[in-house]
């Protein structure tokens, strides 16, 4: 199986990083080198731009890609199932929780341009002509999209467009070009794309588990601990932990006193007030770890 993956820019690093924590390490290659091997025989990276990841995946160079959801909506269909999918569909396999941003419209905040009905008859530029077409034809207003490939925010300022979409992600460029957001086209982040004829392929499946197991762990911690057992009703008050606590018994303590060990996965935030709960509740030893993946 072939996994497309940005070959450089912004996605590149949080990519690679993703593929390492899922179990699937990308060997050594030399700069500019295609592809590369991973730790699993069965399983290549090609290394590609993040546009041109999903054309990648439509034509069968690449099985799975990870790129913007921006980026797949510009090339074409993009699907929520593999049942869902019309022909040259992308089915969207998940979310994973970076590079997030939206594609908006926009135009000069002094303007006569308040809503999308204003741009009737009007002009749009953008790099994003497909989604923009998509989002005129949803809102039902007619008007010109001029395809841009650079400096999109300009364009109104120098009578090229009354309006445009763009990418924004803190909206400090649009602000300092005097645009104001009018609405929003397209809430954007990086996904798992396939093609609809490999979604159920095992080896498609094995890897969106391991993503899975990546993304689950984020924000959570694994807790371990002595309590002794006559108040372990006690403990499992304050960590129910994912399904509830592990409980395994263990030798009784000097007193003679029974004691039993608790592992429990708890939310990060939580952390720092479950300890001070536990230990008023006799938990002793109280370890916490990272959580590498895991699978629910």
């Amino acid at each position: 199986m072939r996994i497309a993956v940005p070959n450089k820019g912004r996605l590149h690093d949080p990519t690679l990083s993703l593929l390492e924590r899922a179990g699937l390490h990308v060997e050594e290659t030399a700069d500019r080198q295609l592809y590369a091997d991973t730790v699993d025989p069965d399983v290549t990276v090609l290394f590609a731009r993040a546009a041109d990841i999903p054309e990648y995946v439509r034509d069968g160079a690449a099985d799975v890609g990870i790129t913007g959801l921006d980026q797949a909506a510009e090339s074409g269909g993009v699907a929520d199932s593999a049942s869902a999918a019309e022909e040259g569909d992308l089915v969207d396999l998940l979310d994973l929780g970076y590079g997030s941003c939206k594609l908006v419209l926009a135009a000069p905040e002094d303007g006569d341009i308040e809503s999308v009905a204003d741009l009737a008859g009007g002009t749009i530029a953008t790099e994003f002509p497909a989604v923009t077409r998509d989002y005129l034809d949803r809102v039902g207003v007619d008007a010109d999209v001029v395809t841009v490939t650079g400096a999109t925010e300009l364009t109104p300022h120098v009578d090229m467009a009354d309006a445009i979409v763009d990418i924004t992600s803190t909206g400090t460029t649009l602000k300092v070009n005097r645009l104001a957001v009018i609405d929003d086209v397209l809430d954007s982040s990086v996904r798992l794309f396939a093609r609809s004829d490999v979604v159920d392929d095992p080896k498609v499946e094995q890897v969106l588990t391991a993503f899975e197991s990546v993304l689950a762990a984020d924000g959570r911690r694994y807790l371990m601990m002595n309590a002794p057992k006559e108040r372990l009703d006690e403990v499992k008050d304050v960590i129910p932990g994912l399904g509830g606590p592990t409980v395994m018994n263990v030798e009784a303590d000097e007193d003679g006193n029974g004691m039993v060990a608790v592992h429990a996965v708890v939310e990060e935030r939580d952390v720092f007030a479950t300890i001070s709960e536990l230990k008023s509740v006799g938990a002793t030893g109280i370890l916490v770890t990272e959580i590498e993946r895991l699978v629910e």
